[in-house]
């Protein structure tokens, strides 16, 4: 008989969501075993920076439940894991090491009080989820970003006595972006601890209306385009010069960005008239790429040979979007990818986001 413990999963009350594929494989007995990957005849460890969870109890504060959780189109999560056996299972098929896991912020548009009570519980499980599997599970990080001095004080908590990588924020708060001066202690504190901030997208509302109908466009274009406003306005209002030391993981490959970013160079010359004087950048806006680190989830290899050719393979991580099924094979993917050679492919597999996120190997 499922306690609500079991049902919610084992370890510090995570629920996973995750692999259906793997039902039938527990039923005979032949759950996949764990594959080591080696390039060129070297292991690398393979490191997934962009794989989701939940935790009920925290959520549950918020008053959300476990229908709700999994509200959404059909479809768009595989049916539910509820232990950290089953998650291991997806995750040795698709031949990952290591998933950094981060909590999409459902806790924006509540209260401050209850976010910051959410915020403490998600962290508070995340870290003793790493803590039991720290081999299999690295974490982000969540903040109450609507007070950005409480946030601080979390990032701090997080960082220093919670064992985290870094903090997952949405691509932006609100009404507000992510370059609004009042976040600024939040960038310049994730300098001073070397915080990496991964940015996530929950679409751009703004314009469900024009994204309506068929294709799942909110996802499919509102993501990736909530991701590429957030990152232009970090670089155009001046974020990256405020906080030099900053880095940022970009979710689904930074959106649209690396696909025309030479545009951005060009734009306050075309109409100075249409960017704000009191703002010099110190760089071109381009050159701001290199604090940037672009996932994987690009789909195909031209799709990573053009992302190569914009950003280095160096700027390059490898990132699924698990448990919803973007990409079943991630590592396979980055194998598939004729324009990185051997030390490239090790690079994006796993070993930049090691040493980008303190990860033993």
């Amino acid at each position: 008989m499922k306690t609500r413990r079991n049902l919610f999963g084992a370890a510090a009350g995570a629920l996973f969501c995750g692999c259906g594929l793997l039902h039938d494989a527990h039923a005979q007995g032949t759950a996949p075993r764990r594959q080591a990957v080696s390039v060129g005849g070297r292991r690398v460890k393979t490191i997934d920076v962009h794989a989701h969870c939940i935790f009920p109890e925290a959520a549950a504060l918020q008053g959300m439940t476990r229908d709700n959780i999994y509200a959404g189109p059909p479809g768009a999560r595989e049916s539910p894991i509820d232990s950290v056996e089953e998650r291991f299972a997806a995750m040795d098929r698709q031949k990952v090491d290591m998933e950094v896991l981060s909590v999409n912020p459902h806790w924006y548009g509540v209260p401050r009080d209850t976010a910051a009570r959410v915020v403490e519980k998600t962290n508070e499980s995340m870290a003793a989820l790493c803590a039991a599997h720290p081999d299999r599970f690295a974490g982000f990080a969540g903040l109450t970003m609507q007070d950005p001095q409480l946030a601080v004080r979390e990032m701090e908590k997080a960082i220093r006595s919670q064992g985290l990588k870094g903090i997952a924020v949405g691509a932006e708060v609100g009404a507000l972006e992510l370059s609004d001066k009042r976040f600024d202690p939040v960038w310049q504190k994730a300098d001073e601890l070397g915080a990496v901030v991964f940015i996530h997208p929950q679409g751009v509302p703004q314009l469900n209306q024009r994204l309506a109908g068929n294709g799942y466009l909110t996802n499919v274009i509102g993501n990736p385009l909530g991701t590429t406003i957030a990152l232009a306005h970090l670089i155009f209002e001046g974020v990256f010069d405020k906080a030099p030391g900053l880095k940022v993981i970009a979710a689904h490959g930074g959106g649209f960005l690396t696909h025309y970013a030479d545009r951005f160079d060009h734009g306050c010359r075309l109409n100075p008239a249409g960017c704000d004087s009191s703002i010099t950048l110190k760089k071109k806006p381009t050159e701001y790429l290199k604090q940037i680190w672009f996932d994987s989830l690009v789909f195909t290899p031209e799709a990573i040979r053009h992302q190569q050719a914009v950003t280095g393979a160096m700027q390059m991580v490898m990132g699924s979007d698990w448990p919803y099924p973007w990409v079943l094979d991630p590592v396979d993917h980055i194998m598939a990818s004729n324009s990185l050679n051997d030390a490239q492919k090790r690079a994006v597999l796993g070993e930049t986001a090691a040493k980008l996120l303190k990860i033993t190997t």
